[in-house]
């Protein structure tokens, strides 16, 4: 009937309903393709087969959407066309049954569906029913940029108009007022919505139209919402919200990068979208790549993803540099992970995407430069974080080390403002923080462009050198925190000479040394002791102390011949400056006497001297007594007097035992080296 009636220049008008839901065990009945006709109104009706039209009462939704469909074909005898029920039959079907007697669907999106869109089909479930089975009227898709917000919202748009047909879907960039209403006059023109006087605000008539009934259904993606003075507006100026529609009949999803932003629009309907799995990220290489054979290498693949973290943005970027360059997917990761001028050359190439707004940046090193200036615009403490942590490590970053706001609630807010644009990821309940690294990477291209790398550079050495926790064994896990964070900040600041930079130096060497990292802790020293000796004189305190370290650290990597050429010019120039009990000059003749063991009287000696010394100036549980004690025991040992290493080392581990956790690295050898003094006494027997 319906082919009789098209080939006679007549149409049938025809609504197609179709169930959503399966029956148990059976599944679905009659699938959409089979219940519903190319070319006419299909709707979507929320029951399974045997349900589809069974209401207990007349003011069930289903029931009143059900009604308020059909009533827009109710045809008058006298025209034969297709005209609205009257007000009477109407009032069974309320609820939007008026708006759906007069309404067409209407289309305003800017992209073409994107072919090569995968995945994330938690995500679309989510917003599915959020939407549509909770009838959240607002919903909030917030995550960070590059993310694939905009992605994930334009294949749900797409989807509701394939499946959901009595819906008009409207799309709306939010990235400024001019876009925003830009937007809204060409979304004016499709719905035919015109000014009766010039003084009119094509915004408050867009916005009417879709709050009445005779806009019907509709969806509308609200893009790039991620200025707060945008989108709610600031200083008595409204922002864009104030024109956007509430109606029972309309739906409203926004994206963005603000969480801020996204409590504000959509209070507790929020949904945060994360990077791709592994999975979904693999798909996405494979269906961008043109060169489907460099998919031969897996291992190299998941590595390269990997890499980027599982970001769209970054993998999309990849695979377009693959795609022009020709290279292979081993090349390009080497590339990424060549040096850090290369990394930011790399991730600060745009490339074209046909699904992104033209003018955006579309660089991974750049996407989130309109971010970092809406924070620094809008608040001056986050950004005084962000530009910390891009010159610091950005995994496991302590609070404690982050720069100091104040009052405290303004700490909390900054911190809150970074979580917010993700930027900064908390670990449970820890007060500890991760950075994403491909941000990581474009803070600092923020900060060079802003021309701000030398003072930010100079501000984090400053800080994290006065904030670092003491050097003792009682505080190793606090300032085992610090380490990785101030020696990325020394690495990269070879061009900083302030003294500060040579006392974190110091502060990190120190701290590697006790953690027996000694190759790691001599670097830091011969940087230190090389710019004291550039800048003070040979008998200054602080240039003897660098010098110090340097040859301790020395002797514990068994570079025994370098560490005496420094320890005796310094136990000679402190002789000469410093009173016999001086704690300095004790120290530095306590690690001559270790350098020189294998001259094991000039070593015992001078130990012996040292540690009486130590025993009538400093407590019994000092560190320094403690450690020249342990030393002379083992002197004794190598000499083969037994009993007196024994009679220090069980002082020592009894003192120790009070003031360290019993997997402490000093206590474990003081213990390791009492066992095997008695083992020896037990025995007889001289040294291993």
């Amino acid at each position: 009937m319906v082919r009789e009636q098209r080939e006679s220049g007549r149409r049938l008008e025809i609504t197609c309903f179709f169930e959503e839901l399966p029956l148990p065990v059976v599944g679905k009945v009659v699938s959409k393709e089979s219940a519903t006709i190319e070319g006419y109104m299909s709707v979507s009706v929320h029951a399974n087969h045997r349900d589809m039209v069974k209401f207990r009462t007349e003011n069930e939704n289903g029931f009143k959407r059900l009604v308020g469909d059909l009533m827009r074909w109710v045809p008058s005898l006298s025209t034969g066309q297709v005209i609205p029920a009257s007000k009477e039959v109407l009032a069974a079907g309320t609820d939007g049954a008026y708006s759906n007697a007069i309404f067409r669907p209407c289309y305003y999106l800017p992209f073409r569906k994107n072919r090569q869109f995968v995945g994330r089909a938690t995500i679309l479930e989510a917003l599915e029913k959020k939407l549509f089975i909770e009838q959240s009227e607002t919903v909030a898709l917030v995550g960070l940029g590059g993310i694939g917000k905009t992605q994930v919202a334009l294949q749900f748009a797409y989807s509701v108009k394939a499946n959901k047909q009595e819906y008009s879907i409207f799309w709306v960039a939010a990235l400024s007022e001019a876009g925003f209403e830009k937007a809204y006059a060409e979304l004016a023109h499709k719905l035919g919505v015109k000014k009766s006087k010039e003084d009119e605000d094509v915004k408050d008539l867009v916005h009417y139209h879709l709050c009445s009934e005779k806009a019907g259904k509709w969806l509308l993606i609200v893009d790039n919402a991620d200025d707060m003075e945008v989108v709610i507006g600031s200083n008595g100026k409204h922002g864009i919200y104030r024109y956007l529609p509430k109606s029972e009949s309309g739906r409203v999803v926004f994206t963005t990068r603000s969480r801020e932003v996204a409590v504000a629009a959509a209070g507790g309907d929020i949904i945060d979208l994360r990077e791709m799995t592994q999975e979904e990220a693999t798909a996405f290489v494979e269906t961008s790549l043109t060169r489907k054979e460099l998919l031969q290498d897996e291992a190299t693949t998941v590595e390269l993803l990997r890499e980027l973290t599982y970001l769209p943005l970054a993998i999309a970027q990849a695979v377009a540099y693959l795609n022009q360059n020709q290279i292979s997917v081993r090349k390009y990761l080497v590339l990424l992970r060549g040096t850090e001028q290369s990394k930011v050359s790399l991730l600060s190439r745009g490339f074209h995407d046909r699904t992104r707004y033209e003018g955006l940046q579309n660089a991974v090193a750049t996407t989130w430069l309109v971010s970092f200036a809406q924070i620094q615009r809008s608040d001056k403490a986050a950004a005084s974080i962000l530009g910390f942590v891009s010159c610091i490590e950005p995994k496991a970053i302590p609070r404690s080390i982050l720069p100091e706001v104040e009052p405290e609630e303004e700490m909390e807010h900054a911190i809150g403002t970074l979580r917010g644009y993700a930027f900064l990821s908390q670990r449970g309940d820890e007060e500890v923080f991760d950075m994403h690294s491909l941000v990581h990477v474009a803070t600092w291209v923020w900060l060079e462009s802003e021309g701000l790398i030398e003072q930010t550079t100079i501000d984090a050495i400053r800080h994290i050198e006065k904030a670092f926790p003491p050097r003792d064994q009682t505080r190793r896990e606090k300032w085992r925190g610090y380490v990785p964070h101030g020696l990325r900040v020394l690495n990269r600041s070879s061009w900083c000479q302030i003294a500060e930079r040579c006392d974190l130096f110091m502060t990190v060497g120190s701290c590697l040394h006790l953690d027996r990292r000694f190759k790691e802790a001599i670097r830091c020293f011969e940087a230190a002791s090389e710019w004291r000796r550039e800048h003070f004189t040979e008998d200054d305190d602080s240039r003897l102390t660098s010098e110090h370290e340097l040859a301790s650290a020395y002797v514990d990597d068994r570079r025994i011949t370098e560490a005496i050429e420094i320890l005796e010019y310094v136990v000679a120039v402190r002789e000469r400056t410093l009173a016999e009990e001086d704690h300095s000059r004790l120290t530095s003749e306590h690690e001559l006497a270790r350098a020189y063991l294998n001259d094991r009287t000039e070593a015992i000696e001078i130990l012996e001297h040292v540690v009486a010394v130590g025993k009538r100036t400093l407590a019994e549980e000092d560190y320094s007594r403690l450690t020249w004690e342990h030393e002379l025991a083992r002197a004794y040992l190598a000499d083969e007097m037994v009993e007196e290493a024994i009679q220090l080392l069980e002082h020592v581990v009894a003192v120790e035992e009070d003031l360290f956790e019993e997997d402490d690295p000093d206590r474990l050898v003081s213990l390791d080296l009492l066992t095997d003094a008695n083992r020896r006494l037990e025995s007889g027997s001289g040294p291993d």
